[in-house]
């Protein structure tokens, strides 16, 4: 049997393994997701820096107008539902939440079951 990283020793019961393969993949999707984003961001500070002064050295009214950074704006806010959802999840509803809640249904069971 040839070992790799993902499986730690050949004492593994059949779900410890498949249990160490989940949380790879899971982590693997994760840092995926964190990596499109943060190309996202990039591409979005280039080509918009690119706009802006292309907008700014073409056009005759002022520099600090809409027009210049409404582009930017509303990329911007399609930027911020990206990061919601590559970080949101964790903010919000992280595993802190899910035990708590996971906590407080067990106690709420567990008192129902008694009465």
């Amino acid at each position: 049997m040839e070992k790799n990283y993902k499986t730690s020793s050949e004492h593994d019961t059949e779900q410890e393994r498949f249990l160490k393969e989940e949380a790879y993949l899971k982590a693997q999707a994760k840092v995926k997701k964190i990596l499109g984003f943060y190309r996202h961001l990039l591409v979005y500070v280039l080509v918009n820096i690119f706009l802006i002064v292309l907008i700014s050295y073409n056009n005759d009214g002022p520099f600090w107008s809409f027009a210049t950074f409404s582009t930017a704006f509303f990329w911007g806010i399609g930027l911020g539902f990206h990061a919601l959802g590559v970080f949101g999840p964790d903010l919000i509803f992280g595993k802190s939440w899910e035990n708590k809640m996971m906590k407080k249904y067990m106690d709420k069971e567990k008192n129902n079951r008694w009465e």
